[in-house]
């Protein structure tokens, strides 16, 4: 079973069912197939919704399991016993371990690991930032997203902020979108880049694979400034700053210019690099959220804090510059 699926079945097992359909299949709905004649019977549901209770064996036709395409011919009895979806329901609090850097009455900054989800979704319903938010701080439920302003992707780690009212939040997003809060990456690029540079590309949803995002002309505004920290033999360690937040941005922008994120095999950076004649692995982009600043949205003070690169970067900029030349 595919991992978004064990999850979410997972999750169904402790839900409340939702309200039951018992309906017979009309005779003038002979011919078509059971989705189609539960789309027409149950308009409120879309068709990807009523073929996923199908699948699921949350539709009874006659009695017995079916399929999406199975024909009907009227008369069939049909009874639809849906689990209400993740998405639908409230979000669990869960006491997962938290590296809180600061936090006051309005806001809290944490340093995220790699390999934890920010927000629930597809696949990953539990175990995420939010719900150990949730556990933490219990009045969190009543703020949008838990008080989740801005995010990293899954394997980037580092400094995140979280405001705690629903004042502090507005004040957050509005910091943002004037592009005043300070954001600062550390990222090992493939390649020895000579000199620090600023990339303005747009960036925008990959035309072809709608998972991943690319530098398109009909993207979005976005600007990445970087300088090399240090030069390695055949990779650089690089400080980021974001003047635009964009979904993948740094690693967008880098692959754009032909220095794609060690590790980073969605953006075509290799996750097995060459060094001393052996090799080393690092299987996550990587990429640290390293500084943070903003404005805090009480005091009007002036706040920074910063984090160093987690045990696995360290231990990988280590070996890089043990092999440089």
């Amino acid at each position: 079973m595919a991992e978004p699926e064990k999850n979410l079945l997972d999750y169904n097992a402790n839900v409340a069912q939702l309200q039951p359909f018992d309906l017979v299949i009309p005779p003038e709905y002979a011919g078509l197939r059971l989705d189609q004649a539960l789309q027409k019977l149950l308009p409120a549901y879309s068709r990807s919704r009523l073929q996923d209770w199908i699948r699921r064996e949350q539709v009874r036709l006659d009695g017995k399991a079916a399929t999406p395409k199975q024909s009907v011919w009227g008369g069939e009895r049909v009874v639809v016993a849906p689990l209400a979806h993740p998405s639908e329901l409230p979000y669990a609090a869960e006491e997962i371990p938290l590296d809180i850097i600061y936090e006051d009455e309005w806001l809290l900054v944490v340093n995220k690991p790699p390999g934890l989800v920010v927000h629930p979704a597809s696949g990953h319903w539990q175990g995420t930032l939010l719900n150990a938010l949730l556990h933490h701080c219990s009045r969190l439920a009543d703020i949008p997203r838990a008080g989740i302003v801005h995010r990293l992707d899954k394997e980037t780690s580092g400094l995140l902020v979280v405001a705690k009212t629903l004042t502090a939040q507005t004040d957050l997003v509005r910091q943002l979108q004037a592009r005043t809060v300070r954001r600062e990456y550390l990222a090992v690029a493939h390649g020895v880049i000579a000199c620090e540079g600023t990339v303005t590309a747009p960036v925008g949803r990959h035309p072809r694979y709608r998972t991943k995002m690319a530098a398109v002309a009909a993207g979005k505004p976005a600007v990445t400034h970087y300088t090399v920290v240090e030069r390695f033999a055949a990779s650089s360690l690089l400080q980021c700053r974001l003047e635009t937040g964009r979904t993948h941005q740094i690693r967008v922008h880098m692959q754009s210019i032909g220095h794609p994120l060690v590790g980073d095999s969605v953006y075509g950076g290799h996750t097995k690099l060459r060094v001393n004649g052996g090799t080393v692995v690092f299987r996550r982009q990587a990429l640290h959220a390293a500084r943070l600043g903003l404005t805090h949205p009480a005091s009007q003070i002036e706040m920074a804090w910063q984090v160093e690169m987690p045990e696995d970067m360290r231990q990988l900029t280590a070996v890089l510059r043990g092999g440089a030349r």
